[in-house]
């Protein structure tokens, strides 16, 4: 699938977020990553390398066993990337899950 803007991607991104634990799951990612990066740039610039390691590997994690899918950032990084700083703030404001139910969106069946 191509997509030319974040507002085409967004509605399937979510499909693929289906599940709340897999939600979680990217905010605990996303979170982490922030903090390691402000860890970085302020103490200890060796820290660095660990935004990528958990900002991914929380939500790949929940891609491959919570959600049983394929994470859509092996095929769309960048929107990707975009989408769940979206859904992180979409969560940290208690918005995310009436997002989902605005787009009226079920889960896209994928198995990997």
């Amino acid at each position: 699938m191509n997509f030319r803007s974040m507002e085409e991607f967004w509605p399937f991104y979510v499909t693929q977020h289906s599940k709340p634990w897999t939600r979680r799951w990217h905010f605990v990612g996303t979170l982490t990553s922030i903090l390691f990066l402000l860890y970085s740039v302020f103490v200890n610039l060796r820290f660095l390398f660990c935004v990528p390691l958990f900002g991914y590997g929380f939500a790949w994690y929940s891609h491959f066993f919570v959600e049983r899918n394929v994470p859509a950032t092996f095929g769309h990084p960048f929107w990707s990337l975009l989408c769940d700083y979206k859904m992180f703030g979409l969560m940290l404001t208690g918005q995310m899950d009436r997002e989902i139910k605005r787009l009226g969106k079920r889960p896209v069946l994928q198995s990997f």
